[in-house]
């Protein structure tokens, strides 16, 4: 299953990027998108009408499409009511809430470390500096279609609360197995402090919250991930309303040698590979052999695993295992691509990640395995993807803040600085620029 490439076919397949707007949804998505518009209709057409009628028409059009995509809504409405809030968490199973109780606290206290305050210096004439100031409100996208992520909730909302945001909605879609709202959803979100909960996933949520609905008030900022259609929606919609980033098909990219234990880094590439149809696990090795025993355990494993159809999908079109000549060249290809999780499982692991250059987050050494990331080690699990590491960074403070320049010149510096202004505002052919600062010369 899993396919070993040389690294010259490794850069022509696997490790070639695809760009967002040249993702084809699957052949059955489109499918039921010619059914619903009548014509063939690409993932991106179907958002720019979503979005479109949501804009003009607010919840008439949010639930139309609500329905149509995700199915009936719950007779309470759009909004999920606060007792249903306060059954789902009364009704979590104590070793659960232990667990995401857990991840609360140490994603908490990770980012209350991240050094972040607002100065002022004298040093330049009279005051200058920054005021740091929280996102009045944001707004959570927490897929649930097809598996509830409680992770992806602690991951934003948590870090939201230590910056300081004072408004958190979180959208969320009804379970395609269920027809509801994983109550994991809704007890983690209880166990936050989060009352603004919406049943409304897809595009058509994303446009709910960027530009508001009778129903859902618009936020400043959107974050979270989600499938083709949510992140061509954030793409869409940024400029009015902030996003953390956009989002691709998750993936990791995991460096080994012969030491590395092979059971364990079949577990990590399987643990990627059932995320989605289109994700993405990625073996860099000069060892051969590690290479045929990690194929026969991944052989194995998947046999126990109960999300196949991802794993084979994954496996057979964006995943599989590079035989390189050395460590340094699994390092170099590494960084070429950009991987949203680097894990490190060799003989010196920090020898190696202090050479990494771009990824959203490094595991050091086989024991600080990628799924450990996901949910309890402490920094956000949202990390750049499709190559954005080379320029972003994973979800932290500064995401859910934005910095006020303060301006406080003293006299003295104003005569000085003063003929400065003018004269390149005279360069600049602005005669108003010019005499503003004339006059006070």
């Amino acid at each position: 299953m899993l396919k070993k490439f040389t690294p010259f076919e490794a850069q022509q397949t696997i490790l070639k990027r695809i760009p967002l707007d040249d993702v084809q949804a699957p052949p059955y998505v489109l499918a039921r998108l010619e059914k619903m518009f009548g014509k063939p209709t690409s993932a991106s057409e179907a958002v720019d009408a979503i979005l479109d009628e949501i804009r003009m028409e607010g919840d008439p059009a949010l639930i139309r499409w609500a329905q149509a995509i995700d199915g009936p809504l719950p007779a309470t409405g759009v909004r999920v009511p606060a007792q249903t809030l306060q059954d789902a968490y009364n009704q979590l199973e104590a070793p659960l809430k232990e667990a995401l109780q857990t991840s609360i606290d140490r994603v908490r206290a990770f980012h209350q470390a991240q050094p972040l305050t607002s100065w002022i210096t004298t040093q330049s004439g009279g005051m200058l500096g920054q005021f740091v100031r929280p996102i009045q409100r944001v707004g959570l996208y927490i897929p649930a279609g097809t598996a509830p992520l409680p992770s992806s909730i602690i991951m934003t909302a948590v870090i939201a609360q230590v910056a300081g945001v004072s408004e958190i909605a979180l959208a969320t879609p009804l379970s395609s197995k269920t027809g509801k709202i994983s109550p994991v959803i809704l007890a983690t979100a209880t166990m936050l402090g989060i009352k603004e909960v919406y049943c409304v996933g897809g595009a058509q949520a994303i446009g709910a919250l960027a530009y508001g609905t009778q129903s859902i008030p618009k936020v400043d900022k959107i974050f979270g991930p989600g499938n083709l259609f949510v992140t061509l929606a954030k793409k869409k919609v940024f400029g009015t309303v902030g996003i953390d980033n956009i989002s691709g098909p998750t993936e990791t990219v995991v460096i080994a040698d012969e030491s590395s234990n092979p059971k364990w880094v079949a577990a990590d590439l399987l643990a990627q590979a059932e995320h989605d149809l289109l994700a993405t696990a990625i073996l860099l090795t000069p060892s051969d052999t590690l290479i045929a025993a990690v194929q026969k355990e991944v052989d194995l494993q998947f046999q126990q695993r109960s999300r196949k159809e991802e794993i084979v999908s994954s496996m057979e079109n964006r995943s599989g295992a590079i035989l390189t000549k050395d460590l340094a060249e699994a390092m170099e290809l590494a960084n070429q691509y950009g991987p949203e999780h680097m894990c490190i499982s060799t003989v010196n692991p920090w020898q190696w990640a202090e050479k990494v250059q771009a990824a959203g987050g490094i595991f050091v050494g086989e024991n600080s395995c990628e799924v450990l990331g996901d949910y309890v080690a402490g920094p956000s699990h949202v990390m750049p993807t499709s190559g954005s590491a080379r320029f972003s960074s994973p979800v932290n403070l500064t995401d859910f803040i934005h910095f006020i320049s303060i301006i406080a010149l003293d006299e003295p510096t104003v005569q000085k600085i003063a003929p400065m202004a003018n004269r390149i505002a005279l360069a600049e052919q602005l005669d108003g620029h010019a005499y503003a600062a004339e006059v006070r010369i």
